[in-house]
């Protein structure tokens, strides 16, 4: 077995990532307040060419070191922009028809194993702050929640993971 060079990996050059084809999903950060979980945000919209990252609030922005240390450049290719009141952003899209869903426990949540993604949709996933989660407010605006099944003790999975995990979920439909 031999490991691949980047070269036979085919990869996109920056510039032919920012023009090519993305899925309909964008990946929403609402209040987090770690540059290593937004930069991980990035990497993931890299690695399954979203839309764009919406950056929420006092949530950690490019240019930034913690950022920088995971993105490792995913920062400057995938399209991303700040809201200080993410509500007004994910209202107005709803109104273009994008679904919104925020990824938090809740007494309505569905599994994430039992959500069906539909590929003539268009999606938005929330992932909420560290240690208190969506904010009521955004909370209001959105069409579902999704959790992750766990079994373990612990009631959350770090940002970074749950945000690798629901996007393979949906990203996987559009591959």
């Amino acid at each position: 077995m031999k490991k691949l060079s980047l070269q036979e990996l085919n990869r996109l050059s920056p510039d032919a990532f920012k023009i090519a084809p993305k899925i309909p999903l964008i990946l929403a950060a609402d209040q987090i307040r770690s540059g290593h979980n937004v930069g991980s945000l990035f990497r993931i919209g890299d690695a399954f060419g979203i839309e764009q990252i919406i950056l929420g609030g006092y949530t950690v922005q490019p240019p930034h070191p913690e950022i920088q240390k995971t993105a490792i450049g995913a920062s400057e290719t995938v399209a991303w922009s700040h809201f200080d009141r993410l509500e007004e952003f994910l209202m107005n899209m709803k109104l273009q028809g994008y679904i919104i869903i925020g990824i938090e426990q809740t007494s309505d949540s569905i599994s994430l194993n039992n959500f069906e993604v539909e590929v003539d949709k268009a999606y938005i996933l929330i992932f909420g702050n560290e240690v208190n989660g969506i904010s009521e407010s955004v909370l209001q605006c959105v069409d579902y929640c999704i959790e992750i099944p766990q079994r373990g003790t612990k009631h959350s999975i770090n940002v970074s993971v749950a945000a690798g995990i629901v996007t393979w979920h949906f990203a996987k439909r559009f591959l």
